[in-house]
């Protein structure tokens, strides 16, 4: 088995339950195969980004795994899990009951149809670096750079911790 890995899940929600999907989530995770929770961030409460104004506001957390699977996997893993949280993809952007996005696997950079990692607009997003910094205050981003350096430029976007 390959060494363990440290990757972290974006989880979204504006649907249902947010709180309950979050908690349903985190134990998923930490049940896969060769994979274990290593923290949780707090749980923020955001506006919806790009999507217009006729969204419910989002509960948003990154969750720190570490993992040996191999990142296609782990990938599949979160669809799968959004899937039983009962996500559908009626069209782009669309409210969800769950949303994980894999966010980092280690340092790796990885640009293959389906899977993008870093993830392309995690460096944009408050409602991501916000709680990954909760985690990780020292993280640097491959290939982007230090992840505090980056909200300054993401006062316009509202977020509060829960």
């Amino acid at each position: 088995m390959s060494a363990a890995v440290r990757a972290y899940v974006a989880f979204g929600a504006n649907l249902g339950e947010p709180l309950t999907a979050f908690a349903q989530a985190r134990a998923a995770l930490d049940a896969l195969p060769a994979t274990q929770v290593a923290g949780c961030s707090s749980c923020y409460r955001t506006a919806p980004v790009g999507v217009g104004d006729d969204q419910p506001d989002y509960i948003n957390a990154v969750i720190a795994i570490d993992t040996a699977l191999p990142p296609q996997d782990l990938l599949a893993a979160l669809l799968a899990i959004e899937h039983a949280g009962g996500r559908t993809r009626d069209y782009h952007q669309a409210p969800r009951t769950m949303d994980l996005d894999l966010l980092l696997y280690g340092d790796a950079c990885i640009d293959t149809p389906g899977l993008i990692v870093p993830h392309p607009r995690m460096h944009l997003r408050a409602f991501v670096l916000h709680p990954l910094l909760e985690l990780a205050p020292e993280l640097t981003i491959p290939g982007i750079g230090p992840a505090h350096a980056l909200l300054p430029a993401m006062t316009d976007q509202a977020i509060a911790r829960l």
